[in-house]
């Protein structure tokens, strides 16, 4: 992709972006063993918790002061392949602080190791551990939001429907950023040629046949697997996607946006003009990154409602 379609406040940090061969083992072991070494980007005024020891786990983000009783389950990205909840300390720091939320962090193990459903598995035992600590997190139950970016936008996207199949406990909304939602994207072959910014198309294909465990596109994918996939939407929490317009990701993210609005679910869709894939995680200090994340927050913060509020109900399907 042409230097020329990023914004210009990009351009600097996209050249600098390093290469990820991510379908060679040895680059996928190198950077799961980097990431534990990762100096956290903690927050002022915000202290981090590893609930439970281990893969996979949750990293709790408590500030210390509490505006509201909601909180927020966040997965980080990856293309399913790579990534840590510890590498997000910043944007999950930075939510707890400027919202006064519990936000929780969860880890999950990755593709080809561990294909689907072993990812979704480990989200929704985060979600779940987050439920039965409620108390304990001074957390109301019924104000807990879900988000993510990237693989773990798609994630929280497919937990959100699982939930809602199960009769389960639901999220009061979606907090996405550039979700990876649909395979077929990557099955299309011509998309290789453009040459996307930090994450291609190529990537995509192999981490969606890494977690599929199967070549993406085909006919039929398993259960909650890709969340494009679902044909019914009805009735899904209330959601915010966010993504820039040379993302690969951009137009699949539209569509389910659409299709969620023709479902009857309330939708912002936030575009940011010459923004590469995941931007506000790799050029945090730009405005362009800046604006987008309190767009988004500033989204969020319509759910979370002030400390001592009655909340919303735990929505279930009847």
């Amino acid at each position: 992709m042409e230097l020329s379609r990023i914004t210009p406040e990009l351009r600097g940090p996209v050249r600098r972006f390093p290469a990820m061969p991510i379908e060679s083992e040895w680059f996928r072991r190198l950077s799961r063993l980097a990431l534990p070494l990762i100096r956290s980007g903690g927050v002022p005024g915000v202290t981090i918790e590893q609930a439970i020891p281990g893969m996979p786990g949750v990293r709790v983000h408590r500030p210390e002061l509490v505006r509201s009783r909601a909180a927020l389950l966040w997965i980080h990205g990856g293309g399913l392949v790579t990534g840590a909840a510890r590498m997000d300390d910043r944007m999950c720091g930075g939510t707890a602080a400027e919202l006064g939320i519990v936000v929780v962090a969860a880890d999950y193990r990755l593709a080809p190791e561990f294909p689907y459903p072993t990812p979704l598995d480990d989200c929704h035992t985060a979600w779940t551990w987050l439920l039965r600590n409620a108390a304990h997190l001074d957390v109301d139950p019924g104000r807990v939001i879900i988000g993510g970016q990237s693989a773990g936008g798609g994630l929280a996207a497919a937990l959100a429907q699982r939930l809602h199949d199960e009769g389960a406990v639901e999220p009061v909304a979606q907090w996405l950023f550039c979700p990876m939602l649909d395979d077929r994207t990557a099955a299309r072959r011509e998309l290789d040629e453009i040459g996307h910014r930090v994450w291609n198309n190529r990537h995509n294909r192999y981490g969606w046949s890494a977690y599929l465990r199967a070549e993406p596109g085909g006919e039929q994918t398993p259960g909650h697997a890709v969340p494009a996939r679902r044909t019914d939407l009805t009735g899904l929490p209330p959601a915010w996607i966010g993504v820039g317009d040379v993302d690969l990701f951009h137009d699949e993210d539209l569509d389910y946006a659409e299709r969620l609005r023709a479902a009857g679910v309330p939708v912002t869709f936030e575009v940011v003009p010459g923004a590469p894939h995941g931007f506000e995680a790799w050029a945090p200090k730009t405005a362009v990154s800046r604006d987008f994340v309190r767009a988004g927050r500033d989204w969020l913060a319509g759910f979370t409602g002030p400390a001592d509020g009655p909340g919303q109900q735990p929505r279930a399907v009847e």
